[in-house]
């Protein structure tokens, strides 16, 4: 009411100026272009559809008439506002689109949380907690947490495939990831699959060094991801490229504790998987399992190749360089091998630190395909003991600058 009395103000002090149809013309666009941006720039907060906030009330039918309001409707700059000083719990859903919108985001400033207990939750079909799909232009930004309660799951010893995924990804071209903390996801913290030109930056990953398979970033079928600057501590992998995977730029990540940062694993079931064009760099591993790591299964078939990690720094890593193509979860028994995922153009340089174990290089390659083209360069590395460092290479084709000659096969 003030604003238009305000208005009404500027048109009768205007018209007793003899100027009252241009003031009118004026204020009339001002006004036009005020509505305007409000229609195009509109935000969805979840606690106008309902939610509580409460952190104990299930929110998750409220986040999901926001996301349909906010998604069937026209424009662009679209938000799903999840405000901050709030705690919402949410059962398993999915953020379905495609939109209207060309962009939407999912402003996340509050805390998000999963049911109390692995008993408490509801839906669980998909084995997924927060999903979006088919999305383009997506961007969950914000200082907020999302938190998995996942310790029930992990002290229930259930299998990774009957525990549910923390932030599902899966056909989201043009996505992007910034600023979100995930803590204690049940399994892995965030899955990309069949996404196109991705990026996740300034991101915190978090659970204990024991719980298992809770993988930070697990990408499949996916290209064109960028990950930077993000911190990953977890009970697995900081990051596992799976089949698919192809232009990986990942820099300036700190992992640990954790698995490393793999490729793989590929080929499990005699499957055909693909990695390539994948690029690690000035990463930082502080008492994980593995440092720069490649796994694939005996008896698969595809390829791994153009692989780099570079400018690595190890603390305490138990196996600093390691390919494995004799990968197997326990519970598998050893089998004849009669193929295998051909590696290929796979660069190790710059790698300095410590070793928790004495043997720092393991390359230990199929007998039916070999690894081609290797090459270890100007890698620096210690035992925490004082030991002589170990190196093993099997089946292993390449070149050694700087690093340790006589491992590595000439062809």
């Amino acid at each position: 009411k003030k604003s238009f009395s305000f208005v009404n103000e500027i048109i009768v002090a205007s018209s007793q100026n003899g100027t009252y149809n241009e003031i009118i013309v004026r204020v009339m666009f001002v006004l036009t272009l005020v509505n305007f941006g409000f229609v195009n720039s509109q935000i969805y907060d979840v606690l106008k559809f309902g939610a509580e906030g409460d952190g104990t009330t299930d929110d998750s039918k409220a986040f999901v008439e926001a996301w349909k309001a906010m998604c069937s409707s026209g424009g662009s700059n679209k938000t799903l506002l999840i405000p901050s000083d709030n705690t919402f719990l949410l059962q398993p859903l999915v953020f379905q689109g495609p939109c209207n919108s060309p962009s939407v985001q999912v402003q996340l400033n509050g805390k998000i949380v999963a049911p109390l207990n692995k008993a408490a939750w509801s839906g669980l079909k998909s084995y997924e907690w927060v999903s979006f799909h088919k999305i383009i232009g997506l961007m969950v930004l914000g200082s907020g947490t999302i938190n998995g309660r996942g310790s029930s799951f992990w002290k229930a010893n259930m299998p990774a495939s009957k525990r549910p995924t923390q932030l599902h990804f899966k056909g989201c071209n043009n996505l992007e990831i910034n600023g979100i903390t995930s803590f204690d996801s049940p399994r892995n913290h965030i899955s990309i699959r069949d996404c196109r030109q991705v990026k996740i930056t300034q991101i915190k990953l978090i659970a204990p060094g024991d719980s298992p398979n809770t993988d930070g970033i697990d990408i499949s079928t996916s290209t064109n991801v960028e990950i930077y600057d993000t911190i990953v501590g977890t009970g697995d992998d900081c990051v596992a490229l799976n089949s698919g995977s192809i232009n990986i730029n990942i820099t300036r990540m700190q992992c640990g504790p954790g698995h490393g940062i793999s490729v793989g694993s590929l080929g499990r079931d005699g499957e055909e998987s693909i990695v390539e064009n994948v690029q690690v760099t000035n990463c930082t591993f502080s008492e994980t399992t593995n440092g720069a790591r490649i796994k694939t299964w005996p008896n698969g078939k595809g390829y791994a190749r153009n692989i780099v990690f570079k400018d690595i720094t190890l603390t305490e890593t138990k196996n600093p360089i390691i390919i494995d193509q004799h990968y197997m979860d326990k519970g598998h028994i050893h089998v004849e091998e009669s193929s295998a995922v051909a590696i290929s153009n796979v660069i190790f340089t710059d790698i300095h630190g410590t070793s928790q174990k004495d043997e720092i290089i393991k390359i230990d390659c199929s007998g039916v395909t070999s690894c081609k083209n290797i090459v270890l360069d100007r890698i620096d590395i210690t035992t925490v003991d004082g030991n002589k460092p170990i190196i093993e290479c099997s089946n292993a084709y390449g070149k050694s600058t700087n690093a340790y000659d006589g491992c590595l096969k000439t062809q």
